[in-house]
Formats: C-alpha cells, sequence, structure tokens
C-alpha cells in the first residue's frame, strides 16, 4: 500500500511540473536599470504564465502584472498552432499561457504570440494590445528601436509596425516553393540538438535581418500515429534520422525595404548553421558546423554582397561543443568565445584566454566592455572539489572574480550595473532570485513555487579511480543498524544531461524513491557535462563507457554505503533509457531490474547531430550501430545472460525518441523468450506533462521495482 506521504509528493509533484510552476524565470533588465522583465505563473499549481515588471525604482514594491493571458482571452481555452506546439517540445515546455517574449532594445516594448496572435505591451506601465495581423503568429520579436514587430507566420516572415500598421511579407515561399520551405524558424535539429531555436535576427539598425530559410523536401518522412484514435490522421514529421538528408538551411539578409541578398559560404563543407550573432560592435557573425562536428568555422558577413570572410576556425579529432552566448563580438570589436584548449574548457577573447585549468567554463551571459560574465565549474586543477556546483563569474583586466556565493547552482542574466542572479542551493527547494545593482541593496522577486512535502539529503561523492561525480540518497531516518538496502541507480548518464548538481529540487524524485526503501545512487560518469574536454568527449565513438561508469560507481561505493549488491536496480529516461535497457541486457550479473523510458534502443533511428556526433554514419560505421544497439544484441538470446525483468515506457506522441524504438526492443526480447512488460502512453509526447499520467508514472515504477526485487 502507498502512504499519504508517498502519494502527496507523487501528485505535488506532477502538480507542479516538478516544482517548477510559480517560479519566476525569463529576466530581462532594462539597459536604464529601472526595470526587470520576467514570465511567472500565478501559483504553484497554475500553468499560466503572465508578463511580470519589477520596478527597480521602487523596489519595495510588488511586481505588477504587464500581460495577463486569462484576461487578453476572455477565459477561452489557449489554441496553439502546430508550429507552436513542436517548437515548445523542442524546448521542452510544459506550461502555458506566455511562454516567451521578447523586447527593443530599451526594453520598453515587449512582443509575444498568444493562441497565435500577435500581442505587444509598454512596458513602462503600458497595456497590452493585440494587433491584426495575419496568423497563426509564431516568435514575434521588435525590431531594436521598437518601430516594428517581425514574426512568422504560414512559413514566411512578415513585418507590422508597432501600432499594427503596414503589415507585410518580407520572406516567403516564392514560385515553385512548396511546403517544405519555410522562413524564419529553426528546423528540428537546430532547435533540438543546437539550443538554437531562432529562424531570424534583427540588425542593430533595425532596417533589415538575417532570416533562414530551410527546406525539408530531402529530408525522410515519418509518421506519427495515436493508435488509440485510429479516426485521426497520422502525423507527418520531416525527421532527419542518421545517415539521412538533413534539411538544406541557408541564410537571406532582408530588408525592410523588399531587398534580398544572400548569405553564402561552403555549405556544402559546413551545412549546419548553428549560430548567428548581430550587434553593434561588429559585422554579423555565423558559426557553420561540418557534419561530423569536427570543424567550425566563424564567419564574418558583408552585408551588401552576402559574401563571409573567415574569423576563425576550429578542429578536433572528436567533436566541437556549442556554447550558449558565444560566438560574439565584445564592444572593442574583439571576438569572444568558448573553446578547448590546453585540456581545459577556456574563455577566449580576441587571441587571448582569460581563464584557465582552474575554471570549466560553460557559458557566456553576458559580454561588457570591460569583462565577459560567465558560468563555470570547478576545472581539473581546482584547488578543491565542487561536486555539483555551477557559479557566476567576471572575467576581465583584472582577473577573475566569483560573483555567486555558497555552494549551489547559480545563474543570472545582466544588463550594465544590474544583475539578476538566480541560486539554486542544496540546503532549500526552488531559486532565489536577487536583483544585484552597485552601492544599494539586493531587490529579491518573489518565487510562487510550491515547498515540496519532503526534503532531498543528498551526499556528495566520488567514486573509483576515475572520481565519478555521484550522489547518494537513503531513506529519511535510516540507521546503520537497519542493514543493507535495495540499490537503484538513478542516471541520466550520457552527453548533454548532467545529473549531479548541488541543487535541492534536483533530488527530490530521487529522495522520493529512497524514502520507498531504497539506496539511490546518481551518478554522472564519462560523457556528462561539466567537468573537463576530455571527460566529455572520452564516449567518442564508444557510449557503452557510460555503463561502465555506473558499475564502477555502485561496485565501488558499496564499501561506503549500505548498499545491497545482490538487488540492484536502475530506471532512467531518454539517455538514461537506454542505459537502463543497457544495464540488465549487457551487465545482468550486476543489474538485476530495470525500468527504460521513452529509451533509444535502435541508434539508427535517432536525429543526425547527435547520433553522428559520437559514432558517426550508420553507412560508415555499420558495426559501430550494432554495437550500441539494444535491438540487435547478441546477448538476447546468449544462455549465460540471465533475462532480469524490464519495465518499457514510451509516449505514443513522442516526436524526438519515437515509439519504434521501443516496439523495435520489445520485438527483440520477445523472440529471445525474455518476459517484460511495456507501458504505452497514449497522447504523451518525449515530455509527460500532464498530471495524472506524471503521478502515476512514478507509482507504477516503484510497484514493479519492488515486485521484480521481492522487496516487502
Amino acid at each position: 500500500m502507498t502512504s499519504p506521504q508517498q502519494l502527496s509528493f507523487a501528485r505535488q509533484h506532477a502538480r507542479t511540473q516538478r516544482f517548477t510552476l510559480g517560479a519566476p524565470r525569463s529576466f530581462t533588465v532594462s539597459p536604464d536599470g529601472e526595470r526587470v522583465v520576467f514570465l511567472r505563473s500565478g501559483s504553484g499549481t497554475d500553468r499560466v504564465n503572465r508578463l511580470w515588471v519589477k520596478d527597480l525604482g521602487a523596489p519595495d514594491e510588488e511586481a505588477r502584472i504587464a500581460a495577463d493571458p486569462g484576461v487578453l482571452l476572455n477565459g477561452a481555452q489557449e489554441r496553439l498552432p502546430a508550429e507552436e506546439r513542436a517548437r515548445r517540445e523542442r524546448a521542452r515546455e510544459g506550461s502555458g499561457g506566455i511562454v516567451g517574449y521578447a523586447v527593443d532594445a530599451e526594453a520598453g516594448l515587449a512582443a509575444f504570440a498568444l493562441s497565435g496572435r500577435l500581442y505587444a505591451v509598454a512596458l513602462r506601465a503600458g497595456t497590452p494590445r493585440r494587433l491584426a495581423v495575419p496568423g497563426p503568429v509564431v516568435d514575434p520579436r521588435p525590431s531594436p528601436d521598437g518601430r516594428h514587430i517581425a514574426y512568422v507566420a504560414r512559413g514566411a516572415l512578415r513585418v507590422t509596425g508597432a501600432d499594427g500598421e503596414g503589415d507585410r511579407e518580407l520572406a516567403g515561399r516564392e514560385e515553385g516553393e512548396g511546403a517544405d520551405v519555410a522562413y524564419g524558424l529553426a528546423e528540428f535539429v537546430a532547435a533540438e540538438e543546437m539550443s538554437r531555436s531562432r529562424g531570424f535576427w534583427w540588425s542593430p539598425g533595425s532596417d533589415r535581418l538575417l532570416v533562414a530559410r530551410t527546406d525539408t523536401a530531402e529530408v525522410r518522412r515519418w509518421w506519427i500515429s495515436d493508435p488509440a484514435h485510429p479516426d485521426r490522421r497520422p502525423t507527418e514529421v520531416p525527421y532527419p534520422a542518421a545517415g539521412t538528408p538533413n534539411a538544406e538551411v541557408r541564410l537571406l539578409l532582408v530588408g525592410l525595404d523588399g531587398s534580398r541578398t544572400e548569405v553564402v559560404w561552403d555549405r556544402a563543407r559546413l551545412p549546419y548553421l548553428a549560430r548567428v550573432h548581430w550587434s553593434a560592435a561588429g559585422a554579423p557573425l555565423l558559426l557553420a558546423q561540418s557534419r561530423d562536428q569536427r570543424e567550425a568555422v566563424y564567419l564574418a558577413v558583408d552585408t551588401e554582397t552576402g559574401a563571409t570572410t573567415p574569423v576563425h576556425r576550429e578542429e578536433d579529432p572528436a567533436w566541437l561543443e556549442l556554447f550558449a552566448g558565444v560566438p560574439a563580438w565584445a564592444p572593442d570589436g574583439r571576438l569572444v568565445r568558448i573553446a578547448d584548449e590546453g585540456g581545459a574548457r577556456v574563455l577566449v577573447v580576441g587571441d587571448r584566454p582569460l581563464t584557465g585549468a582552474r575554471l570549466h567554463v560553460r557559458a557566456v551571459l553576458d559580454i561588457g566592455a570591460h569583462d565577459v560574465l560567465v558560468t563555470a565549474s570547478a576545472g581539473e586543477e581546482a584547488e578543491a572539489p565542487e561536486t555539483g556546483e555551477i557559479h557566476v563569474y567576471r572575467v576581465g583586466g583584472l582577473g577573475v572574480e566569483r560573483l555567486s556565493e555558497g555552494p549551489g547552482v547559480h545563474t543570472a542574466v545582466r544588463t550594465g550595473a544590474v544583475t539578476v542572479l538566480v541560486s539554486a542551493r542544496p540546503e532549500t527547494s526552488g531559486a532565489a532570485v536577487r536583483v544585484l545593482r552597485e552601492a544599494r541593496r539586493p531587490v529579491v522577486i518573489d518565487s510562487y513555487a510550491e515547498t515540496p512535502v519532503l526534503t532531498a539529503r543528498p551526499r556528495f561523492t566520488e567514486a573509483g579511480a576515475r572520481r565519478i561525480p555521484c550522489a547518494v540518497l537513503l531513506p529519511r531516518g535510516h540507521r546503520e543498524s537497519d542493514g543493507p538496502l535495495p540499490v537503484l541507480l538513478d542516471p541520466y548518464g550520457g552527453p548533454h544531461g548532467q545529473r549531479v548538481l548541488a541543487a535541492q529540487n534536483a533530488h527530490l524524485t530521487s529522495q522520493w524513491f529512497a524514502d520507498q526503501g531504497f539506496a539511490v545512487l546518481v551518478a554522472d560518469g564519462r560523457g556528462t557535462p561539466g567537468r573537463s574536454p576530455a571527460w566529455e568527449k572520452a564516449v567518442h565513438r564508444n557510449l557503452l563507457l557510460t555503463l561502465d561508469d555506473q558499475v564502477e560507481a555502485v561496485q565501488e561505493l558499496a564499501g561506503r554505503f549500505p548498499f545491497d549488491t545482490g538487488r540492484v536496480a536502475i530506471r532512467g529516461w531518454s539517455y538514461g533509457g537506454y542505459l537502463a535497457g543497457l544495464a540488465v541486457l549487457r551487465r545482468p550479473d550486476v543489474f538485476h531490474v530495470g525500468v527504460a523510458g521513452a529509451p533509444v534502443t535502435d541508434l539508427r533511428l535517432y536525429d543526425t547531430h547527435y547520433q553522428e556526433r559520437y559514432l558517426g554514419t550508420p553507412q560508415d560505421e555499420p558495426e559501430l550501430y550494432a554495437a550500441h544497439s539494444l535491438v540487435t544484441d547478441d546477448g538476447l538470446s546468449a544462455p549465460e545472460n540471465p533475462a532480469r525483468p524490464l519495465m518499457i515506457i514510451h509516449g505514443l506522441a513522442d516526436d524526438n525518441v519515437v515509439v519504434a524504438h521501443s516496439l523495435r526492443l520489445s520485438a527483440a526480447l520477445l523472440a529471445a523468450g525474455r518476459p517484460h512488460e511495456v507501458l504505452p502512453l497514449t497522447g504523451v509526447t518525449h515530455m509527460t506533462p500532464q498530471e495524472q499520467i506524471a503521478e502515476n508514472l512514478l507509482l507504477l515504477q516503484v510497484d514493479f521495482l519492488k515486485r521484480s526485487l521481492n522487496m516487502k
């Protein structure tokens, strides 16, 4: 039976969307230092975000609502156009209302889309207005001077005056171009894998734009159906699986006067348009990658001819990582980038590295006249380990200064002398938001997020000779005399997914599983971010090392924690789901039961930019793909490889890791005579935002694990 306490957390966890609802986010600071703009819903269970403004001139006054979807829609249900649903899925956005906005250079005008309609609001105590333009509207963005708003509608980039007058198409399908061509939108792999969600960029002078043109005609079509509703047509999805054609991406310079010039670079050699930067400090700047991601070239664009000139070129025998905030120009015209040099990940301005091996730089947050604001973790040569911590640093002529204080996961937004510092800590839930101003007391922006009914108690440590970062969670009130506990590994364990974080909310679900009677282990092995370039790139051509590190972590920590290594379980989602399936199939000597959520099982079915980075193409590396695949695993039929219970969970509407992965694994297990359970989730994508589904998934998983391990 499930206790009220257990049920309470599962329901609370689901209702609050993992305690994210009600938390302020998406901050913008006005250049005059007078306002902070942000999004926040009305409570810890309210999914509808509103646009808020905090007036720093009156810091003791409550923030005011600049735009309320409930008022704007007169209480009607929000209706999302297909392009917006896809954009939110790529961003893993589960809330509603105003989930994104953009402002002009002075942060005086904001624009946003709501139910496919365009709204603009003057942030100096103005009221929102709906602008009558063709829709459905996606990704509206004001020009820097605040006089125009550009947006995407039906695959075309359009522009209107900020007053709603003079709407017109700037870039749309020309004669002979079909529905496969779109202007102003990011293609699938850009949004899913490159963290580039945008498809157009205003010039600093507000007179023209850079516009991406995508053509998916050569991309293979997949069909996402809903078997629970056979009366509905399947959804057609252009999905670039490993080894198959990508979308063709071009870039155009489009003027408000109707001029149109194509930006020219060697797209055959550098097909991935990964970054675009356009500021008053220099010419438009592009970062283009080769398909194998071992080469990247920074290109400056001639805005008169569209020709490009290489500014910097990088190569790496494994791959070149992409980073937030770079490349960009410093105000003095020097190139700002993050690079892997000398075994470290460093900040480089011009030709000069400004950080060394003591810091592992992760992102650029802001570039000022005299310094650069970054987030970073402790590097390999740090004086002391800081397991799971991420801090904010100022890097400049005076050296490196840490802005954030105390253990935690910190980030920031800065404009001029005003910094919004967001700090999540291991001992308290949620994140504290403080507005820092020179020589003035900090201003707090309140969070309405709920306080969890339980408190996570992660014990941070390192395991094995490789010092694998780990967090161990034991049941509340557990005593040494209680004896060893069944072990549950709860990893993501793969690239771009750090789970061992010095933040309370990161470990709440793991603590809930621990309170069900498990010793929970979260381990970030090779391939996970935040430690060193060598650590991340160790998995090049060998993602199986991620399983080796999970094995090493549980075996080495068994001597220090009450682990019953005769009862070891593993659960995970996405890459973690792949890892769970891999564990019970390849290492049944260590793992006795697994729960694989939305697992990648046939790596040929995953996208180009991600999968080819690690394994190359299936055409060039068929043996590698076979060695990593769960559906061609020779061990499935090996008599010395005992069957272990495996629960497979998958959303039928998932267009990222499609349900074919789980269906092929189930078919292979059935053919090998291996019992397993499959839990299909009707209407669910790669996220599980539905309250009842998210809650019951936790309860069903713990029931399966207990049954399989003969726990009382």
